[in-house]
């Protein structure tokens, strides 16, 4: 019942990370005029985060490698409900990015914390399935949390912020429910406390899944920054409606998460990636081109798709490539990934879409979308060895097949 219950828990938090941009999202253009901020500073609102996130992460990933996951991940939830509820009573602008990057140092734990917890939970097929269930619970989270946000957006702002304080009762619950052990080993003598230029020198692939992870954040937060704006340019301003394109994006994935184990039964890496990379070009050549809200939809939706695939392709390949003594600095390097990707999306579109169009921005996006894909079509993508120690019977899985690698 213990074990069930840390899967529990690490389901529930794994829902926090979209949560720390995609709650701020509906009511963005009302912080906007109410704190007096730029378009670009609006932006780093929901990714300054991203900054601290960016950071921190390394050196959270080594100290989950050397002492485990339990009272790190407890401490940054337990930061990241503190934090973010903050923006309960904040009404100044530098107060509020200055909560936002506190935030980071919590999000920048729990993103690590329940990657590496759940990467060892199982292998093989099983594996699969609880990485779709991962996916499933992080991109219900963009499914509940939007909802949310834009109810209470809709009597404040303020009140926005309140939905940050679940992180709170979930770090208690960490303490109380994950074992006292470290993280999981997979009985290599390679070091803990190498660097993370080591890490890269000793397994340079890694560099690529970490630049596809950039790529993620530079075109997920250029919906999350310049969509509620492009949205109002199309007559749509009200935040509960505005959350609805987030909400349709989330469903995308969740139903890929739900079918992900058996998607992963027919299709290999090389082509789920494929698939992320076309979804990507679609999705923003459609949002450079229409004029009109139903499209954007759709859009919203080919985008949720192509990260419902992306997600736990990405996680086991990055996870798997080091042994498993060093997974912990490997994932958190995919968050420095990430997040640096979501903080300089701003930078990147913002400059341009101000002196072009929004739309312009987005075609954009669709072109490095497009280059990526080209790369993808160059290269094959095999499973890494699955390795480090199984905790299939955490969930009673009974015996582990292999997945396929290709």
């Amino acid at each position: 019942m213990r074990q069930r219950a840390e899967l529990v828990i690490m389901l529930l938090a794994s829902t926090l990370g979209v949560m720390a941009g995609a709650i701020v999202m509906p009511v963005l253009e009302v912080i906007r005029g109410d704190l007096g901020a730029s378009g670009t500073e609006a932006g780093f609102i929901i990714t300054a985060h991203g900054f601290a996130i960016a950071v921190v992460s390394p050196l959270i990933g080594r100290a989950i490698d050397r002492w485990g996951v339990r009272v790190p991940l407890a401490a940054g939830l337990i930061v990241y409900g503190v934090a973010g509820g903050a923006g309960l009573l904040i009404t100044s602008f530098p107060l509020l990015i200055v909560s936002r990057l506190l935030l980071g140092v919590g999000a920048a734990t729990v993103f690590s914390g329940t990657t590496v917890a759940m990467l060892a939970m199982a292998t093989g097929t099983r594996r699969d399935q609880v990485m779709g269930w991962r996916t499933t619970a992080t991109t219900a989270g963009g499914l509940i949390w939007p909802l949310l946000a834009g109810v209470l957006g809709g009597i404040s702002w303020h009140a926005t912020f309140g939905i940050y304080l679940v992180g709170i009762p979930l770090g208690i619950a960490t303490l109380l429910a994950m074992p006292k052990h470290r993280a999981a080993q997979d009985g290599s003598t390679e070091t803990l406390t190498g660097s993370a230029l080591d890490l890269v020198r000793r397994y340079p692939k890694l560099l690529i899944w970490y630049g596809l992870m950039i790529a993620t954040g530079l075109m997920m937060y250029s919906l999350a920054v310049f969509l509620p704006q492009r949205l109002a340019q199309l007559g749509i301003e009200a935040p509960i409606f505005v959350s609805l394109f987030m909400v349709v994006q989330a469903l995308a994935s969740i139903g890929v998460g739900l079918g992900y184990a058996r998607i992963r039964t027919r299709f290999g890496f090389t082509t789920l990636l494929r698939a992320t990379a076309c979804c990507w070009v679609v999705a923003f050549t459609i949002l450079g081109l229409v004029a009109h809200p139903a499209p954007v939809f759709v859009a919203s939706a080919l985008f949720g798709l192509g990260n419902g695939l992306l997600l736990p392709v990405i996680t086991v390949l990055i996870g798997e490539t080091p042994p498993a003594g060093r997974r912990g600095q490997a994932t958190s390097l995919s968050g420095t990934a990430i997040f640096a990707g979501q903080f300089g999306s701003p930078l990147v579109f913002g400059p341009l879409m101000a002196a072009t169009s929004i739309t312009t921005g987005y075609l954009l996006a669709a072109a490095i979308a497009a280059t990526i894909l080209a790369g993808l079509l160059a290269i094959r993508v095999d499973s890494p060895t699955e390795t480090g120690a199984s905790r299939s019977d955490v969930l009673d899985a009974g015996p582990v097949k292999s997945a396929p690698g290709q």
